[in-house]
């Protein structure tokens, strides 16, 4: 005979019925049935009191100490966009293997639509693969053609110019394709303290401005442009490795273990017992084998087992839970509901499609065809880390509090049309730009980057805010849509802007002067 009154308390739980009513809830961890319906019925008097109930102590909840979790995530987003970076900010190097073609165009091209596929098969098979399965796939896909670009092309040579081109942008592809494909999972923001909704923006940020100031780096300190390209893409393969090696390890440690194994705001027992349900009206007991689902304190009534009748006694129905088939919705619901949230962060979406449109329209490829007789290719160098840097301050700024209204913000997002023909003016016409001065660039990619980086962040975080907590990730995939039609439409849109750099003459450019490791004159 087990000993009741050695168990530890759990908690006190009590249920009213329709009829007013207390039900009383006793449980014991273990013991037998005898001894605990005599313990129920000693809670019997002239008014309803509470007992306590039996348990194991709560395990503590794990503290991020050190915000070892959230530099992980902040990492996470690094790794997202860090491949492509690699890829496109090597344009010295593009621009001495591939004279005279559109490569930067043709990557920025390429990624963007594959990325768009890569988004929406994402969204068909958010439920059928897991997140570890999506986040692990991705970055295999972004490691692959890193190692294989700088071992087989830049360090073996091992392909024609036009093979290289062809390989090239097949890498860029793949890169998309894995990188959006293990992009989202907002489970895991939401494990550093609320902090998670910050760090996508900053570490988009923080991907561009490590690509440049490790090609700038490898520029200067290694003259030989083969082997400055070579560390360049080693050193970018290595922060990818290092930032799925760090996710394998936060994915294992006690804190995200905590979140994820358990359902949110429920903490079942780590033990089983025995639950007795003691109805003080109808002087009547009825005891159950205490399963996961009452052993966090729940009320019986929560249970499948039990319903409260009109008496205000519990009745148990033996019988399993059923199995409730999932219903697809129709096409006509599916496209009422994206209609009632467009409705409400049209302005939004409106705003982060027309920034994004304006930035690819000159960003990276009209950037990149800049070029002056003194600085020659460091020029386009500097003018990504420009727009890279700047581009970080502004997301930065981005989390800063303040009211926008929609159409203010959708209005300040047009505004930024004008730096597509002050761009323009930095190249045409050629051969004789009418801003032919470097600092001219420089100073509009600065003010493109800041204003890139706060109206591309401020519409998705003010568009989470205008919804219910149901509608927030449908918000959040309306506006990647309206994200991503703004960037496709903007690649496509800066052939246009090609068209003028193609016949600009190239005597000042020099290979000697063009390929230095720092500019003569300077």
């Amino acid at each position: 005979m087990g000993s009741v009154g050695s168990q530890r308390p759990r908690e006190a739980s009590m249920a009213s019925t329709p009829h007013g009513s207390m039900v009383m809830s006793f449980s014991f961890d273990s013991g037998h049935l005898e001894e605990a319906v005599a313990g129920a019925t000693q809670a019997q008097g002239g008014r309803t009191r509470g007992i306590p109930i039996f348990t194991d102590s709560e395990e503590p909840v794990p503290d991020d100490r050190y915000h070892a979790i959230y530099f992980a995530m902040l990492l996470a987003g690094v790794g997202f966009l860090l491949p492509y970076n690699s890829f496109i900010t090597d344009v010295d190097y593009l621009h001495h293997n591939y004279p005279g073609t559109s490569i930067v165009f043709d990557m920025s091209l390429t990624y963007i639509l594959v990325a768009l596929v890569a988004v929406l098969l994402n969204n068909a098979l958010v439920e059928r693969l897991s997140l570890h399965t999506r986040i692990t796939a991705g970055y295999l896909l972004a490691l692959g053609p890193l190692l294989f670009i700088s071992i087989c092309d830049v360090w073996l040579q091992l392909f024609s110019r036009d093979q290289a081109y062809a390989i090239n942008l097949a890498a860029v592809g793949t890169v998309a394709f894995g990188c959006t494909g293990r992009a989202g999972g907002p489970g895991w923001a939401e494990l550093s303290g609320g902090r998670g909704g910050r760090h996508g923006p900053s570490s988009a940020g923080t991907a561009g401005v490590m690509v440049s100031l490790s090609r700038i780096l490898t520029k200067l300190l290694l003259p030989d442009e083969r082997a400055g390209t070579l560390i360049f893409f080693l050193v970018s393969a290595g922060l990818e490795l290092l930032c799925f090696l760090l996710h394998l390890l936060v994915r294992g440690s006690r804190f995200v273990l905590y979140h994820t194994a358990r359902p949110r705001h429920c903490r079942p027992s780590r033990r089983a017992g025995y639950r007795v349900h003691h109805d003080v009206a109808a002087e009547d007991v009825h005891f159950e084998h205490q399963g996961p689902a009452l052993a966090n304190g729940g009320s019986p009534k929560d249970s499948p087992a039990h319903e409260v009748t009109g008496g205000g006694a519990y009745t148990r129905f033996d019988v399993p839970r059923p199995r409730i088939r999932r219903s697809w919705p129709s096409f006509r619901a599916l496209l009422l509901h994206r209609y009632v949230v467009a409705r409400i962060i049209w302005a939004d979406m409106l705003s982060i499609a027309v920034t994004y449109f304006i930035t690819l329209c000159l960003f990276p490829g009209l950037e990149s065809e800049i070029r002056h007789c003194i600085l020659g290719e460091w020029l386009p160098i500097l003018l990504m880390a420009v727009f890279n840097l700047s581009d970080f301050v502004g997301k930065i700024l981005a989390a800063l509090p303040m009211d926008w209204r929609g159409t203010h913000l959708l209005a300040c997002s047009c505004l930024r049309v004008v730096f597509i023909p002050l761009f323009i003016l930095c190249v045409y016409p050629s051969g004789t730009p009418a801003l032919r001065h470097p600092a001219w660039p420089c100073v509009l990619s600065l003010l493109m980057g800041i204003s890139n980086g706060y109206f591309g962040s401020v519409p998705m975080i003010l568009a989470a805010g205008k919804v219910g907590p149901k509608q927030r990730e449908l918000a959040g995939n309306t506006m990647t849509v309206s994200y991503m039609t703004g960037l496709t439409l903007g690649s496509a849109v800066a052939y246009c802007t090609y068209s003028l750099t193609r016949d600009a003459p190239r005597s000042c450019l020099r290979p000697s002067a063009a390929n230095a490791s720092f500019p003569a004159g300077l």
